[in-house]
């Protein structure tokens, strides 16, 4: 018998599965952390990949605008490498003064200036100008041309009008765009509402009725409409240089990756693939999942990230059981509103309406739910509100255990395990 503690909440429950059961525990790959983050930055960009080094690829006289996430990406910790980044451009010969940071909010609320300054740290706020690029300002954006899909990429104009554009962010994987970081820096982070609305369609099917477009999934680049029509938008910018980060499974830096605003980015995506993508022989008939605990499993909109890769390690007719405490269910209201709709059809016409990532979410997982039973081990009082998603709620992992059996109806079912779920991505060998 094998056990295996699952993180829920702020505590967790142990798993004891027979071992000629187990077919996978799925986990990433433990990663050494940075030691020396100001010399590990400084080394990214001195030798950086695709481009020659940041002292080489601005001169005196630029006006350097860096271009940073917002603080719902505050786990890139921009503070604690933006600083390294501004001493590097001074000893280039670009005095404070000349330097400016967007924050790339696309859609999302402006931030305050205690919100600037815990994001990207008191010096930084301190030292060099701070704009916002909200989507919905549109006196901010200009054309600068359209996408070969009939996108108008509408783009902020502090950014267009620098003489170098420096991005920054994180790369993680992500469910529609494939990888995180890079392009999307640029497109959403500085674009125009409409631009914004234009692109994230394209993780709709293109007939009306067929819900979310299955090349737009996470780790998947090749024939990503949504990532494709990105890349354009960043082409007509063409960024100067570009400086992300790879955390470790425990959220510490494992990699700095700096140079050409894409052939670095991508170098950065391999490295996200060797840490968090895990492969796999076959897939399970019952895939047990946690998101890792609290705070990854506040609400249940947090607890979808843990959803989505389980599904993934999940045979088309088995069964997934999510472990998700979820003491906070109710938020946000804008994923939750969603599941108000009768059937998925109104889900998928409001969203082409009005795109946004909580509607995608809850539709793309409408449409799981109809394809294999989700059980989910919660609180008592949750049962309402996960009952009225298309979920069976449990209280404990036995009495999942024995719901699951019941659907999938037979004993001579295999298990994976998926511990840390939120972060590790099955990848099944063919």
């Amino acid at each position: 018998m094998a056990t295996v503690e699952m993180g829920y909440g702020k505590g967790t429950i142990q798993v004891e599965v027979p071992d000629n059961k187990i077919l996978h525990i799925i986990e990433g790959k433990q990663t050494e952390p940075v030691q020396d983050v100001r010399a590990a930055v400084r080394e990214a960009l001195a030798n950086p990949i695709g481009t020659l080094p940041l002292n080489q690829t601005v001169q005196s006289g630029d006006k350097v605008v860096i271009v940073a996430s917002d603080i719902t990406r505050a786990w890139i910790r921009h503070d604690l490498f933006l600083p390294v980044l501004l001493d590097e451009l001074n000893s280039a010969a670009i005095p404070d003064s000349d330097i400016s940071l967007v924050v790339a909010l696309g859609a999302h609320r402006y931030h305050t200036e205690a919100e600037n300054s815990a994001v990207y740290g008191c010096e930084v706020v301190n030292r060099i100008r701070i704009l916002q690029s909200c989507a919905m300002t549109t006196e901010d954006f200009v054309y600068l041309g359209t996408t070969s899909r009939g996108v108008r990429c509408e783009l902020n104009k502090h950014v267009v009008n620098a003489d170098k554009v420096i991005l920054t962010g994180g790369i993680v994987y992500h469910l529609m765009a494939g990888f995180g970081g890079g392009r999307k820096a640029i497109m959403p982070g500085v674009a125009g509402y409409a631009t914004i609305q234009g692109n994230h369609t394209f993780c709709l099917d293109d007939e009306v009725g067929k819900g979310t477009s299955s090349a737009c999934a996470s780790g998947k680049l090749e024939g990503n409409n949504m990532h494709e029509d990105q890349l354009e938008m960043a082409k007509m910018l063409n960024p100067a240089f570009l400086l992300n980060v790879v955390l470790t499974a425990e959220g510490e830096f494992a990699r700095f990756v700096a140079g050409h605003w894409h052939e670095a980015w991508l170098s950065g995506c391999e490295t996200v693939s060797e840490i968090f993508g895990v492969p796999i022989q076959e897939k399970a008939d019952i895939v047990i999942a946690t998101a890792g605990g609290y705070p990854k499993d506040i609400n249940f909109y947090q607890g979808t990230k843990a959803q989505d890769n389980a599904a993934m390690a999940c045979k088309e007719d088995g069964v997934v059981i999510l472990m998700l405490e979820c003491s906070d269910i109710s938020e946000p209201p804008d994923f939750m509103g969603w599941f108000a709709y009768e059937s998925l059809y109104d889900r998928e016409i409001e969203l082409r309406k009005a795109f946004t990532v909580p509607g995608f979410v809850a539709l793309q997982l409408g449409e799981q739910i109809q394809r294999r039973p989700h059980i989910v081990i919660t609180l008592p009082e949750n049962k309402e509100i996960i009952e009225k998603t298309g979920m069976y709620a449990a209280a404990t992992i036995e009495e999942a255990m024995q719901l699951a059996e019941e659907k999938l109806g037979r004993s001579d079912y295999r298990v994976t395990l998926m511990p840390h779920a939120a972060n590790t991505v099955p990848l099944l060998i063919k």
